[in-house]
């Protein structure tokens, strides 16, 4: 009989950090802790919350009995990258310093992929991003700006808004 794949998934938002434990299409298990202003104000960059991010889900996973090495894989928010179709994407070395050293923005879904390639590496399974903010499947028509010299720019929370298209549909 063939193994069901355990994926943990973690989603940095700017003041949540979102975690949940899938086994194959099924829920097992989720978390969301908010984040405080006073907590994050403590940081002066939005990548020195690496640590206290990754330290919750760690506690998330010891509170629920879930041992690291269960999980098949690991999926973090994707950030801020240069601009890439959808879909799912292996973390690597290259992608991570774009996050941490050349990121469009500075936002705390960057901290998504950072997080979920440090976990693995104790455990030696895949991390991924999927569908990143850094998605660009903008239509010609959609990059008019109304100014003849600026083109629109494809930076917004694409994962979202496939989930709700795909609920609509």
């Amino acid at each position: 009989m063939e193994k069901n794949l355990r994926i943990l998934v973690i989603n940095t938002g700017s003041t949540p950090t979102a975690i949940a434990l899938f086994e194959e299409n099924k829920l097992l298990d989720k978390e969301t802790i908010r984040h405080g202003s006073e907590e994050l104000s403590k940081y002066k960059k939005i990548a020195d919350q690496h640590k206290i991010r990754a330290e919750i889900i760690i506690n998330f996973l010891k509170q629920k009995r879930i041992n690291l090495n269960s999980l098949d894989a690991i999926v973090g928010r994707g950030g801020a990258l240069k601009p890439v179709a959808g879909g799912t994407y292996k973390i690597n070395k290259l992608m991570l310093e774009e996050l941490r050293e050349r990121s469009r923005v500075e936002h705390a879904s960057n901290l998504g992929a950072v997080i979920a390639y440090d976990l693995v590496q104790k455990i030696r399974v895949p991390s991924f991003i999927v569908d990143s903010v850094a998605v660009d499947e903008l239509e010609p028509v959609a990059r008019i700006s109304g100014m003849s010299d600026i083109e629109r720019e494809s930076l917004f929370h694409v994962l979202n808004l496939k989930a709700a298209a795909r609920r609509m549909a």
